[in-house]
């Protein structure tokens, strides 16, 4: 056994290693508070560009992949006694048993997968169905290079959401935006969808990095006109949350579709969204 838990600390050392690889990326300044207008993305099916490290990446992933669920495994890991590993949340599902060779499990924890630093995640990008993993500087070159994202440093924004014909679109997303502050990065999600049979638009944020450190921040977000204000306040939600896991648990700023074209002006036949917002670090 412990041959083998060193053969897995080799293997992780390596991948990390080759990792290392990767440039610096440097992001356009956003001029003080313009107006950022942002479409409307259907969901389509980008053309990545190959890179050397998605392989690598890929390889660290499926390392760190619970068998039964095909989520990444955080402590405690479990493992059979012929080194087959399973997640936490799997582990009373298969009642003790190892899914892969069926041995019993009993209590054997892998270290060796435990104290592996470099856990991907998975691009945040919500547009499309994207299986691209990596650690936080490769996803934001990712994001810049192959989704084409809104790259803007600063803690504050003003975005207005734009689309025509709101009434026959039930769920769409618009493109997101990432922001560079604190010396981390923040994505801006802004969907439509159905909450029960009401139409309605959500804004969030998420946090590139793990939760313990999405804590350490707060964001607030704010709509209106016409003499009315709707002001959302939270914390950002880590990446390991999937951005469809944070929206059905309506974790940001919820506007009714009327409501959303009332704030929109007009005729109301057009959604024209104006959300500001700030990110700041707690004491």
């Amino acid at each position: 056994m412990r041959g083998r838990g060193f053969g897995v600390v080799v293997v992780v050392v390596l991948l990390l290693l080759l990792l290392l690889d990767l440039l610096p990326l440097h992001l356009p300044l956003l001029r003080g508070h313009d107006m950022v207008e942002v479409s409307e993305h259907v969901n389509d099916h980008v053309q990545h560009s190959p890179k050397p490290n998605i392989s690598v990446a890929s390889s660290v992933r499926e390392l760190l992949e619970c068998p039964v669920c095909l989520n990444a495994m955080y402590p405690p890991i479990h493992q059979c006694s012929n080194g087959h590993t399973l997640c936490s949340g799997c582990k009373p599902r298969v009642h003790n048993r190892c899914p892969t060779c069926r041995h019993e499990l009993g209590n054997i924890r892998c270290l060796a997968l435990e104290k592996c630093i470099f856990r991907p995640y998975n691009c945040p990008y919500a547009g499309s169905e994207c299986t691209v993993v990596g650690d936080i500087p490769y996803l934001v070159t990712h994001l810049k290079d192959d989704h084409k994202v809104d790259m803007h440093n600063g803690s504050s924004f003003n975005h207005r959401y734009v689309k025509s014909n709101p009434h026959e679109v039930e769920n769409a997303t618009w493109m997101l935006t990432v922001f560079s502050c604190f010396g981390q990065y923040f994505c801006l999600h802004f969907e439509a969808f159905q909450l029960g049979t009401a139409p309605v638009y959500i804004a969030f944020l998420r946090f590139m990095g793990d939760d313990n450190e999405a804590k350490n921040y707060s964001y607030s977000l704010e709509v209106g006109g016409y003499g009315r204000k709707i002001i959302w306040q939270g914390v950002p939600r880590s990446i390991r949350d999937s951005h469809r896991k944070v929206r059905d648990s309506y974790d940001g700023l919820i506007i009714q579709r009327n409501m959303a074209l009332f704030f929109s002006g007009g005729d109301r036949k057009e959604l024209k969204l104006r959300v500001t917002g700030r990110i700041w670090k707690e004491q």
